[in-house]
């Protein structure tokens, strides 16, 4: 099996591990895509479900030979085990086992994604969440803050110490700052802007914000010049009904707004530096999701297309992810498009899209 196939398999069926302490903790609730462990596969570094119910069904299992340390990757078939290939686990971050000057462990103020990203939401809480009539169901956000996994809010001057640590301790290339939706017109761009310029003055990292697009358009030239290097603003969902059905809050956005924002944040930040999330498996057909990735990639556009994982806990818990036959179809189709507008995921200056790892899409590029 190729890495293509396999990494899509993989992200599609999740991984049962034997051992769960294996590699970097993995994480549990929170924002984006969550319940995987990071897992290299191949060279390549991956985020994999492994706390999910499609995960626990999974043909896939990774056993640790005890007299090497050896992980190998097996999948189970009608005739018995089979080993596939050998895996690794990247390890836990130094950095994890410091705290702030204010007593906060360090993990709780941001963590390591895939091998070398360093990502945070900033503010831990959304203003749709706690309403079942505008919440999106597939999100988790509040989950790690009730668990007393983070924090509600992260000061800039934590986010800078913690950046810095992440840098000088474990190699870190970029950072990710996400937010919680805030009743506020910018839709957090303020506090994205105030955060990154204090990680910018304590050190030089590349970053990404990912917000909801802004009532005013200006949010986007006050965040480039607080030292935000990309922005992410994600659909989730193309289709009309499937944004109404799955994220009835987030879909009073119309995609007319979404669009225009995009035109404009090109402008500002640069042709691939602007990405969005869309989230396969929640009901947009293959010809949707593939004829609004060539729209965006028209505008200049990232479309960052990842498999949906139904998180533990969510409305949509035992919803069906994706399969991999639906996903590398997906990732054949997108890929051609990028390759053919010389777009791609290693250009990006920082973000979820140049990391990767929640998607197979990046292989394909090429």
């Amino acid at each position: 099996m190729n890495k293509q196939h396999l990494i899509t398999e993989l992200q599609s069926q999740g991984l049962r591990l034997v051992d769960a302490s294996v590699g970097a903790s993995g994480r549990k609730g929170g924002a984006g895509p969550s319940d995987h462990k990071a897992v290299t596969v191949d060279g390549t570094t991956v985020m994999v479900p492994i706390y999910t119910g499609t995960a626990s069904r999974s043909p896939y299992l990774a056993q640790v030979k005890q007299q090497t340390s050896q992980v190998v990757l097996e999948k189970g078939t009608e005739k018995g085990t089979e080993a596939i290939a050998s895996i690794e686990f990247p390890h836990q971050p130094q950095f994890y086992n410091l705290t702030t000057a204010d007593g906060i462990p360090y993990w709780k103020i941001a963590l390591l994604h895939s091998h070398d990203v360093l990502a945070t939401t900033i503010q831990q809480t959304c203003m749709r969440y706690r309403n079942s009539d505008t919440a999106c169901q597939f999100c988790a956000i509040e989950k790690s803050l009730d668990a007393g996994r983070t924090i509600a809010r992260k000061t800039p001057e934590q986010l800078a110490e913690v950046a810095e640590a992440a840098v000088r301790l474990d190699g870190v290339k970029h950072m990710i700052m996400t937010t919680g939706t805030p009743n506020s017109s910018d839709r957090g761009a303020a506090y994205l802007a105030e955060c990154a310029r204090a990680v910018k003055a304590q050190v030089d990292l590349p970053i990404q914000a990912q917000c909801e697009p802004p009532d005013d358009f200006i949010w986007f030239e006050k965040m480039k010049a607080a030292g935000i290097d990309s922005l992410g603003m994600h659909l989730e969902a193309a289709d009309p009904e499937v944004r109404a059905r799955i994220m009835p809050g987030k879909a009073e956005v119309p995609l007319s707004h979404y669009f225009k924002a995009f035109e404009a944040a090109v402008a500002v930040f640069g042709w691939g530096q602007v990405s969005t999330y869309l989230l396969a498996g929640l009901g947009d057909s293959l010809d949707t999701l593939v004829e609004v990735s060539d729209r965006l990639i028209n505008l200049g556009v990232y479309p960052f297309v990842v498999p949906f994982v139904p998180i533990t806990d969510t409305p949509l818990a035992h919803h069906p992810a994706p399969s991999s036959d639906f996903m590398f179809a997906l990732y054949q189709q997108v890929g051609a498009l990028l390759k053919q507008s010389g777009m791609s995921s290693a250009d990006i200056n920082a973000g979820c899209a140049k990391c990767g790892a929640c998607s197979a899409l990046s292989t394909f590029e090429s």
